[in-house]
């Protein structure tokens, strides 16, 4: 048990099934690199429809038999659809108490939301129903400058800081453990630096912070990269600021060779994972959906009224870095950090497989690894000279790698 200003977080980690409700398809914003290409505001998720796909969830438990659960809503905007959220969690909560299923408290609800309406009286009320098996992330891209570059409203195309920054004090108060989530696109690259450092001084331990998997990237956009990382790494060791804040663009694991036997595993849990959205189809991860996909049609693996259909689900069985990569990616020497999409995959392959690795993020990555090795061999050169111990250390390294999200 762990508790944080008195809220009890009962969770365990790493063996949880992703269960998401795509439970709206309308959004306050038009980023400018969001991979929703299909948003409208007419598509939102019906009671009736949550409630079927619910129930056959919640069905199929000798099927779904990892440990715990995340409840996963999205948009859109999730927080423009909080009442039918409401519900949702509420129904959840009863029927698996009801049934006596194995993922009654130990689940999660996780939140992704642009912010926009987070001091909401109903949002707020939602909150405080569910806090303590509650998860929300706010995105803000960093600052003013950086985050008005990508993440303007719609229509007007004015951005969006200023009506975000707003509530991320409340936000902070409620959850202080959490983590915001930043994206880079060639536009914004001038300004990673100093965004990630006013984020930390917004009172934000954890950015998780990755470049746009889509090919949006110019010449000369790795090396530009390279060196805002690398300032970035002599701001953060120069100013002790490792000792209470990460950024996932320095993790001590990257940037290794991986063995193609023992580190053979896929990126993400496309396949495991479950979405469904308004009209109660179901995907093997939201990016299937056909509002994520540019040039692709959704890959549906079944309903809310007959289930799934698991021949439509064997291509991700043997989903692997080795099936689906080019050879140059399985012998590379920084391979290891390198991730994938697999809906951005699919989209952007040749013919309609997953098998075949988008590979845009390439020389980024390579631009990634070369400053990860100067943060790390700056910090242990500091420490050494500082007397700091080898365990101290290792809870440096330990703190510092955070895991991958999608």
């Amino acid at each position: 048990m762990k508790t944080v200003k008195g809220i009890e977080k009962s969770w365990k980690s790493n063996i949880a099934k992703s269960i998401t409700f795509i439970v709206t398809k309308d959004c306050q914003l038009a980023c400018k690199y969001c991979y929703l290409v299909g948003k409208n505001n007419k598509e939102r998720m019906s009671w009736d429809t949550a409630k079927k796909a619910i129930d056959y969830i919640l069905s199929q438990e000798s099927e779904m038999l990892e440990e715990s659960v995340v409840f996963d809503f999205i948009g859109g905007e999730p927080f423009l659809e909080v009442k039918l959220m409401d519900k949702i969690c509420d129904y959840l909560k009863v029927e698996m108490y009801n049934r006596q299923h194995h993922w009654f408290d130990s689940y999660r609800f996780s939140i992704t939301t642009n912010g926009l309406n987070y001091n909401n009286e109903e949002v707020q009320r939602f909150i405080k129903k569910n806090r303590n098996h509650l998860s929300i992330a706010i995105t803000i891209d960093g600052t003013e400058k950086k985050h008005d570059i990508n993440r303007i409203y719609k229509g007007s195309g004015e951005g969006s800081y200023k009506d975000v920054i707003k509530n991320i004090p409340l936000w902070l108060e409620e959850f202080p453990l959490e983590s915001t989530k930043v994206t880079i696109s060639s536009a914004d690259i001038p300004y990673i630096k100093e965004s990630v450092l006013h984020l930390y001084s917004l009172g934000i331990h954890q950015v998780n912070i990755n470049c746009v998997f889509e090919d949006p990237w110019k010449d000369g956009d790795d090396l530009l990269f390279e060196k805002q990382l690398i300032e970035l790494a002599d701001a953060i060791i120069d100013g002790n600021l490792y000792i209470d804040f990460v950024n996932s663009f320095f993790q001590d694991y990257i940037g290794k060779p991986q063995d193609p036997i023992r580190h053979n595993v896929n990126w993400c849990g496309a396949g495991i994972m479950l979405a469904v959205d308004s009209q109660g189809l179901f995907y093997p991860c939201n990016r299937f959906s056909q509002f994520s996909l540019s040039n692709k049609k959704a890959w549906v693996i079944g309903n809310v009224n007959d289930g799934i259909d698991k021949n439509k689900l064997r291509p991700f069985l043997t989903l692997n870095r080795c099936t689906q990569s080019r050879q140059e990616c399985i012998d590379c020497e920084v391979a290891s950090g390198c991730g994938w999409c697999q809906g951005e995959n699919y989209d952007s392959a040749d013919t309609p497989t997953a098998y075949q690795r988008a590979t845009a993020i390439c020389k980024m990555h390579k631009a990634r690894v070369r400053a990860n090795n100067y943060y790390w061999n700056k910090l242990y050169r500091k420490l050494e000279l500082e007397g700091v111990s080898k365990m101290d250390m290792h809870k440096f390294i330990k703190k510092s790698n955070i895991q991958h999200t999608c």
